[in-house]
C-alpha cells in the first residue's frame, strides 16, 4: 500500500508496509499466546513451519517452478520506498542476507556468507567484525569485501540526499567501516550503541549498485547484473508478468536443485483458476481456494465427485421437474429450461475439471509474522481522550473475535498480547493488562467520567456527523445557521431533513440504532470525505440478527402486543407514560450530540470477513452506548485516502512483526510532533496517539546491546502503549500456501526464509515409480 500523506522527512525511515485483511485471513488459524506474571516470559505455543522437509539426496535435479506473486516488483532495490513483498521475495534468492530469520524469527547468522560476526568493543565505541566466507563472490567473480559494505553503508546513511532511500534506521548510527588484518574481514565502528546490528546488510548489494546515485535510484529498478545467491537474474517479462531466475554457476554453495525459477504476476482472484490449469506451482491462497483443493483431495480419495459445485444442491425432485419441464409440451418452456440444463452442465462440467487439476496440490499452513489491529485515531473527535479510547478497548471481547475466527478451525484461540512481538518470539510476552480486560461497568464508568452519558444524548439530533467528522461540520455549519429556515414550505420537506432528517439517500446505517424486525429505523447523514479522498463512499453494512441487543428485544416485543406500541395513537394532548426502568438505557451522548464514531472498512469482495469482524466490534461498542457508523470505501483509497490521512475514527489493518522491534516498530508508535507548515508529523503512527515516555524507551533498547535488557525495555514500552489505547492488537494472522503434491522444501515458512537451492521435486525412489513432475 502507498503511504500518501507520511511527510516527505520519513522517508529515510526504515518503512513497514501495513496490510489490508482479506477475507481468506479471516477465516483461517491465527494464534498467540500470554504470558505469566513476573518478569520472565512463559513458553508460548506457535503453529510450526508447514513444509514438506527432504534431504538434498531425495531431490531431482533440474526443473522449473513458477511461483505466484501479485504484481511485478516495481524496483528490485529493497531499501526504495516502492520495494515490496515481490521484491523481497526474489532479491531473496539473488542477494546475499547475513543474518536469516529461524521459524522463531530469531537471526542467525548465514554460513554461505560468514564465518563469523561478533561484536568485539563496546567501549569506547561499539565494534562489530564480520568474517566472510572466502569462497563468496559476486556472479563476475569478484570477491565480497568490505568495498561492497562500505558503499551500502554511504549510500544509506542519510548523509546524502542524491540517494533516494525509503529507510536508513541502523546506517546513520556507524562511524567508519574498514578493512580488518585481511580482505575477509570487515570491521564495523559505531558512533552511537545499535542493538539491533544483526539487521544491517540485508539484503547485501554490490558496490556498482550503491556506489553511485545513479546506480542506485535508476538502475537497479529493473534488473541486477551482479548479484551472489544460488540463483541469478536472467530476464524481466513485462508481456507475460514474469521474472526469470536461473540457476548460478558461480554459487559456491549447494548448487540449486532447480533449473530455473519464475515467479510470475498472478491476481489473488486468479489464483484457483491458474493452479487448476498447471500454470503456477506455489501459490499464497485464500481460504476460498484452500477449501476447494481439500475438498477435491477429499474427492479423490473418496473415488467421488458432484457433491459439491454448480448444480450440488439439486434435490431429486428439482431434477425430476427440470426434467420434466425440458420434455413437455410446452415448447417455449422445455427451451427455455433445456438452455438452463446446459449451462448448468457446462459449469458442473469446467468445476469437475478444476477440481481434477487442484488434486495435484496441497496447502500448508502457519502463521504469518503479522497481527491484526484495531486503530483508533486519537487526533480530533471523541477519540481524543484517551478515557473513550480506553473504554472502547475494555469494551471488546477479544476473546470472542478470537474464537470467532480460530475455534471452527479447531485451532487454539488467544488474542494476541503484545504490540512488539508475536507468539513462539523468545520477546513476546502479554501486557494487555496494562490496559485491563474485557469490562463493559468499567468501560461505562470511563466514558461517564469523560462527560458521555445517556441524559446528553436526550436532545432531539442536529445532524452532526460522525466522530472526528463532526469536528470539520462545525466550521460550515455555522457559516449556514439559519439558511435551513428561508427554504420554502413547497420544498417536500427538504428544509426539515437540512436541519437534521436525512433522507433514505443519505445511505448510512448507524450500528446501535439500526436493529432488525419492526423497529424504527434510524438514518445517518452520510459523512463528508475528506479532502485527501476521491472515492465516493458506498453504503455501509448493518449488522445481522445476532447483533441485536437486549434494548432492541425488548421494543420489537412490545410493538408486536395486540395494538400496537403503547401509547402510539393515542389522542393528541395525552400525557406522556411515565418512563420505564430501561428509559435510562440507549446511546450515550453529550450536550444532545450523540457519541458516534465512524468505522471505516474495505468494501472488497475479498474484505467481507473483515467486514464481519467490523460488525461484530460494532455491536460490542453498542452495548456501552457508544453508536458505530460503518462507512464502506473502496479497497484501493482504504488505506491511502482514510488510514494514512487520518480520514477516520476506528480502522482495522495489519502490522508485520519483526526480529528488531526497537528499529521497525518506533516510526508506528512514535509520539507525533508538529511541522512548521502547521501539518502533523506521524512517521507510520496512524492512530496519531504516542508520549515522550513510549519514545524514550524505544531509544533506550535500540541502543542496549544487553540482548534481555533490551527486551526488558521492549516489554515496558508495549505496556504504555496499551495503556495509550491507540491500538488494539486483536490475532496473528495466518499463512496458508498451496503447493504442488511433488514440491519439497516449499510451503509456509512463517517467520522463516526459503532456502531457495533446495527447493525441488522429489526423486523418484524405486525403479518404476511415478518420475517426478518437471517443467
Amino acid at each position: 500500500m502507498s503511504h500518501v500523506g507520511v511527510p516527505r522527512g520519513t522517508a529515510r525511515k526504515r518503512k513497514r508496509l501495513p496490510a489490508l485483511l482479506t477475507a481468506g485471513v479471516l477465516t483461517l488459524p491465527a494464534l498467540a499466546g500470554c504470558s505469566s506474571d513476573g518478569d520472565e516470559t512463559a513458553a508460548v505455543a506457535a503453529v510450526p513451519q508447514d513444509v514438506a522437509r527432504a534431504a538434498r539426496a531425495q531431490i531431482a535435479d533440474g526443473g522449473k517452478v513458477t511461483w505466484a506473486i501479485d504484481a511485478l516488483p516495481a524496483t528490485l532495490n529493497a531499501f526504495q520506498a516502492d520495494a515490496d513483498s515481490a521484491t523481497t521475495r526474489i532479491t531473496g534468492a539473488l542477494l546475499p542476507t547475513l543474518f536469516p530469520l529461524d521459524d522463531k524469527g530469531r537471526p542467525q547468522l548465514n554460513p554461505d556468507y560468514l564465518e563469523s560476526a561478533k561484536v568485539t568493543e563496546t567501549e569506547p565505541r561499539q565494534v562489530v567484525v564480520y568474517r566472510l566466507n572466502q569462497q563468496a563472490v559476486w556472479s563476475d567473480g569478484r570477491e565480497i569485501g568490505a568495498p561492497d559494505f562500505v558503499a551500502q553503508w554511504r549510500a544509506l546513511s542519510g548523509k546524502d540526499s542524491a540517494f533516494w532511500t525509503a529507510r536508513n534506521a541502523g546506517y546513520e548510527r556507524i562511524e567508519k567501516i574498514e578493512r580488518g588484518s585481511d580482505d575477509l574481514e570487515v570491521k564495523v565502528t559505531f558512533a552511537k550503541p545499535y542493538a539491533d546490528w544483526r539487521s544491517l546488510f540485508s539484503p547485501l548489494y554490490p558496490k556498482q549498485v550503491t556506489g553511485s546515485p545513479d546506480a542506485f535510484n535508476d538502475g537497479a529498478r529493473a534488473t541486477i547484473k551482479e548479484t551472489a545467491g544460488p540463483f541469478r537474474l536472467r530476464e524481466i517479462d513485462k508481456k507475460t508478468g514474469s521474472v526469470t531466475l536461473t540457476r548460478n554457476p558461480r554459487w559456491w554453495g549447494s548448487p540449486a536443485k532447480l533449473d530455473s525459477l519464475v515467479f510470475k504476476a498472478v491476481k489473488p482472484e486468479d489464483r484457483t483458476d491458474a493452479l487448476a490449469e498447471g500454470t503456477v506451482d506455489v501459490a499464497d491462497v485464500d481460504s476460498g481456494t484452500a477449501h476447494r483443493i481439500a475438498q477435491a483431495a477429499r474427492e479423490g480419495a473418496a473415488g467421488a465427485s458432484g457433491a459439491h459445485g454448480p448444480g450440488a444442491a439439486l434435490t431429486p425432485a428439482q431434477a425430476l421437474r427440470s426434467w420434466a419441464v425440458a420434455h413437455g409440451t410446452d415448447e417455449e418452456a422445455a427451451e427455455e429450461e433445456q438452455k438452463v440444463r446446459d449451462d448448468k452442465a457446462e459449469a458442473a462440467e469446467a468445476y469437475a475439471t478444476e477440481q481434477s487439476g487442484l488434486r495435484a496440490f496441497t496447502v500448508r499452513k502457519a502463521l504469518e509474522p503479522a497481527y491484526t489491529q484495531l486503530a483508533l485515531n486519537g487526533e480530533t473527535g471523541p477519540l481524543a481522550d484517551d478515557r473513550v479510547r480506553r473504554a472502547v478497548a475494555r469494551a471488546l471481547d477479544r476473546q470472542e473475535l478470537a474464537d470467532t475466527v480460530l475455534k471452527p478451525l479447531g485451532l487454539p484461540a488467544q488474542p494476541l498480547g503484545s504490540h512488539l512481538a508475536v507468539a513462539g518470539q523468545p520477546a513476546y510476552k502479554d501486557g494487555s493488562e496494562a490496559l485491563g480486560k474485557q469490562d463493559t461497568e468499567k468501560a461505562q464508568a470511563l466514558l461517564a467520567d469523560a462527560g458521555w452519558t445517556r441524559e446528553g444524548a436526550l436532545s432531539r439530533n442536529d445532524g452532526t456527523k460522525a466522530g472526528s467528522e463532526g469536528e470539520k461540520q462545525k466550521k460550515g455549519e455555522e457559516e449556514k445557521k439559519g439558511s435551513a429556515g428561508k427554504e420554502s414550505e413547497g420544498d417536500d420537506g427538504k428544509a426539515d431533513r437540512a436541519a437534521g432528517e436525512p433522507s433514505a439517500a443519505d445511505g448510512l446505517y448507524i450500528v446501535g440504532d439500526d436493529k432488525p424486525g419492526d423497529a424504527t429505523r434510524v438514518l445517518a447523514p452520510a459523512p463528508v470525505a475528506a479532502a485527501q479522498s476521491d472515492a465516493l463512499l458506498r453504503q455501509a453494512g448493518r449488522l445481522g440478527a445476532t447483533g441485536i441487543s437486549e434494548d432492541a428485544r425488548d421494543v420489537l416485543a412490545q410493538d408486536r402486543q395486540p395494538g400496537g406500541a403503547a401509547g402510539a395513537y393515542a389522542p393528541a394532548g395525552t400525557a406522556a407514560p411515565a418512563k420505564g426502568a430501561d428509559a435510562a438505557r440507549g446511546p450515550l451522548g453529550k450536550n444532545g450530540k450523540p457519541l458516534s464514531l465512524r468505522f471505516v472498512l474495505p468494501s472488497g469482495p475479498g474484505s467481507a470477513g473483515l467486514r464481519s469482524v467490523g460488525e461484530k466490534i460494532a455491536a460490542m461498542l453498542d452495548t456501552i452506548g457508544i453508536r458505530t457508523v460503518i462507512t464502506k470505501v473502496s479497497d484501493d483509497s482504504y488505506f491511502r485516502d482514510h488510514v494514512a490521512s487520518g480520514d477516520y475514527d476506528m480502522a482495522l489493518y495489519s502490522w508485520p512483526a519483526s526480529a528488531y522491534p526497537a528499529t521497525d516498530d518506533r516510526p508506528i508508535y512514535a509520539k507525533p510532533v508538529p511541522a512548521t507548515d502547521g501539518s502533523l508529523l506521524v512517521e507510520q503512527n496512524y492512530t496519531r496517539v504516542g508520549t515522550d515516555h513510549i519514545d524514550q524507551l524505544f531509544d533506550q533498547a535500540v541502543s542496549e546491546l544487553d540482548e534481555k535488557a533490551s527486551q526488558n525495555l521492549m516489554r515496558q514500552a508495549d505496556a504504555r502503549i496499551w495503556a495509550a489505547a491507540g491500538s488494539i492488537p486483536l490475532f496473528q494472522r495466518p499463512q496458508l500456501v498451496a503447493t504442488a503434491r511433488t514440491l519439497v522444501n516449499v510451503g509456509a515458512f512463517g517467520f522463516g526464509v526459503p532456502h531457495y537451492q533446495d527447493i525441488g521435486y522429489k526423486a523418484p525412489q524405486a525403479a518404476g515409480a511415478p518420475a517426478a513432475r518437471k517443467k
